[in-house]
């Protein structure tokens, strides 16, 4: 059994070019940006009211300690933990690693207290 082939075609007689098209006449831009305001299209252009860029709030310092931790861990948190994460920092002068260490060391006492 053959498959026929798609390319071999023997009687293009029935196809015809399109017609001609007749172009569109081209709008005014002015009739364009009116017809977009009534209908409530954004704009794409700046506005004149921008307000300018703020820088955030509190910008912090970077923290280069040499430690011999090398491992990382990716952790999601509230805001608020993690503001509390670099108080608790800054307040000790230690790397979060440290915080994180004695936070843990901290917990596992407490637990074995209660028990």
């Amino acid at each position: 059994m053959s498959r026929a082939n798609p390319l071999d075609i023997d009687d293009l007689s029935d196809f015809a070019p399109r017609s001609a098209v007749e172009p569109s006449k081209p709008i005014a831009s002015d009739v364009i940006d009116e017809i977009s305001r009534k209908s409530g299209f954004p704009s794409r252009q700046p506005s004149k009211k921008a307000p300018p860029p703020t820088l955030p709030a509190q910008t912090r310092t970077q923290r280069r300690y040499v430690t011999g931790r090398n491992q990382q861990i990716n952790i999601k948190a509230k805001a608020e933990t993690i503001a509390m994460l670099n108080t608790l920092a800054d307040k000790l002068n230690v790397p979060f690693g440290e915080v994180l260490e004695r936070a843990l060391h901290a917990l596992d006492t407490s637990l074995k207290e209660k028990r």
